[in-house]
């Protein structure tokens, strides 16, 4: 791995969470090993980097100070409580510099997220890598760095600048779906306590707690559900009866962090693992059976079309798990990360998070594209959303319609849509018939899921509308009082990259870490996927391809676009009896403007 003696820049930003309310500085960090992690709490990519990090940081112990750099996406998340609500929510366990003004992210020329940037103890940037899948190139440079700085005096093993917030008392804390259960109770994933909570009909009172309530992945047998184990569950889907006494167990539940499928027998609550390894997928299985096949973080689970539809919000695609056959594999999707309708093997998403089925067609809400779409015989469609970076709260005509970060969806006995639209902290109504978007209710909490119960229900005949208000802790039943509203339009604040009319060099840096090698076992070590949008802004160059560089084309006429790159290499290590073999993996979008004169090169940073 290349290193280079470039000063860290200092850390500027609007304030500082998990420190006590001391701002750091570079200065007060002399003496460790610091990580930068540049992330944005809307990120799913964001979040496996949290989890890569936490076994380092309990390994290297006060050596190693990690800091998130949170440089957002969304208007949501430039709000600083909404931030402090992230960082419990995930249990980020270390300093974070909030920089709603990408003070920070301009000075480390971070161009995803994320982007990890390593600090010598002495103040030097040794490395900068961006995506996911470097724990293990981390732990040989950290490591490395430890083992050096000991040597030379330079390191200061104790003490760290993280200071835990205390913990606050709830009935839930953070609730993320619901399940409305025969007889009237409702079932609901308590996602930072790492549980499922059954609630009577009141929506208050606790009827039964399945799961230790601790983070973990243990199954329970019998009728012990205290002994079970989650991490960050969300999405819920109920079986059909015949289904559910063929196979054993009621309802699904998408065990997010674990990327595992969990079922839940609701007479004891025994809990089973009926789907995932546990590993974080990383490239395509030979198989299909469910128990063989890696998950990455599926977000919401639907009974739909004879099986389980599964949200895989870590790589852009739908599932399709068979409870009876036990078989699982892709549904839709490419695992592009942008907004792209079609035939579903080729269609493109980005963080799929919230499903509910209406008959023949599956709803679905796109969260990073803040998306209403639908499939119906065997292709999807955009109700609303216009790509991954225009949002904002606009009702009217679906083409002119804006949501932000949406979550939940839900299926209105009139066949209207419900969506929870949870950056907007708003519940909006769509009408497939007229193509009109609404606001039902606003004003709320960061609603992650929108529920349908049975009986009545105030602005709803036939039925009543459960809202789960996940960052206030609740269950309510709104107020709905429909009116249009007249918001605002927002676009993702990044700069545009410069880059010259007609050819393009598109470089992708990359180089294995110390110890590794690029792994040929199962075929050419490097993928790269290049696309653009709109898709004429490249006359060529787009596709695939097995090289780190490639040459674009681009059109006259296009000024300004986005480049969407997908890189991943693998890799294993090189001397090891039983090497163990890692895939690394980033999905960019850079926007770009066509200027005269700008540089006719574009690097992005795999790791370098």
């Amino acid at each position: 791995m290349t290193q280079s003696r470039v000063r860290a820049a200092e850390l500027v930003g609007r304030g500082w969470l998990n420190t006590g309310g001391r701002r750091l500085s570079l200065e007060r960090l002399r003496g460790k090993v610091v990580v930068l992690d540049f992330w944005t709490f809307c990120c799913i990519n964001c979040l496996h980097v949290l989890d890569e990090l936490r076994p380092l940081e309990a390994k290297y112990g006060d050596a190693l100070v990690v800091v998130g750099v949170h440089s957002p996406k969304f208007d949501h998340e430039r709000d600083p409580d909404a931030l402090a609500a992230a960082v419990e929510r995930y249990g980020v366990d270390h300093p974070v510099l909030d920089d709603p003004n990408l003070t920070t992210w301009d000075a480390y020329a971070a161009r995803a997220w994320p982007t990890l940037v390593v600090i010598d103890p002495v103040g030097y940037v040794v490395a900068t890598m961006a995506g996911e899948g470097h724990a293990a190139a981390l732990d040989t440079l950290i490591g490395g760095l430890i083992a050096e700085h000991t040597a030379e005096g330079t390191l200061d093993p104790e003490g760290t600048p993280y200071v835990a917030e205390p913990a606050a008392e709830t009935t839930l804390r953070f609730p993320g779906k619901a399940l409305a259960l025969p007889g009237g109770d409702i079932l609901v994933s308590d996602s930072a306590r790492h549980r499922l909570v059954r609630l009577d009909a009141d929506l208050r009172t606790v009827t039964g707690v399945i799961g230790a309530g601790e983070r973990g992945r243990t199954d329970s047998a019998g009728p012990s559900p205290g002994a079970a184990r989650f991490n960050e569950p969300q999405g819920l889907a109920l079986l059909p009866e015949d289904v559910a006494a063929r196979v054993g167990y009621d309802v699904v539940v998408a065990d997010t962090v674990n990327h595992l499928l969990r079922g839940v027998r609701l007479a004891d609550g025994a809990v089973t693992t009926v789907a995932g390894t546990g590993r974080q997928w990383r490239s395509e299985s030979e198989t299909d059976a469910a128990l063989e096949v890696d998950l990455s973080s599926p977000w919401d689970v639907a009974w739909f079309d004879g099986a389980i539809i599964v949200a895989m919000a870590g790589i852009h695609q739908l599932w399709r798990f068979d409870p009876v056959a036990g078989t699982a594999g892709v549904w839709a999707g490419t695992t592009v990360e942008s907004l792209k309708d079609g035939p579903l093997a080729e269609v493109w998403m980005a963080q799929p998070s919230g499903l509910a089925a209406d008959g023949d067609r599956l709803w679905l809400v796109d969260a990073e594209t803040s998306a209403l779409r639908y499939v119906e015989d065997g292709r999807m469609h955009t109700a609303v959303g216009q790509g991954l970076f225009d949002f904002g709260h606009v009702d009217g005509p679906a083409a002119e319609a804006l949501m932000q970060h949406p979550l939940g969806v839900g299926v209105l006995p009139d066949g209207r849509i419900a969506v929870a639209d949870t950056y907007n902290g708003a519940v909006r109504r769509y009408d497939p018939a007229t193509g009109e978007v609404v606001t039902l209710a606003s004003g709320l909490a960061e609603p992650s899921d929108v529920i349908v119960t049975e009986g009545g229900g105030p602005g709803v005949a036939g039925g009543g509308v459960v809202v789960v208000e996940s960052a206030a802790h609740r269950l309510l039943v709104p107020d709905f009082a429909e009116a249009a509203v007249d918001g605002e339009h927002h676009r993702v604040a990044r700069k545009r990259t410069a880059v010259a009319p007609g050819a393009l060099r598109l470089e992708v840096l990359f180089e294995p870490a110390e110890g590794q090698r690029l792994d040929h076992s199962f075929g050419p070590p490097i993928a790269v996927k290049v696309s653009a949008d709109p898709p004429q802004m490249l006359v060529s160059g787009a596709g695939d391809g097995d090289e780190l560089a490639r040459e674009l084309e681009l059109a006259e006429g296009v000024e300004r676009g986005v480049l969407q790159v997908v890189a991943q290499a693998a890799t294993c290590d090189a001397e090891a009896e039983h090497p163990a073999c890692h895939l690394t993996r980033q999905d960019w979008g850079v926007p770009v403007e066509v200027v005269e004169g700008a540089p006719d090169v574009l690097r992005l940073t795999l790791r370098a």
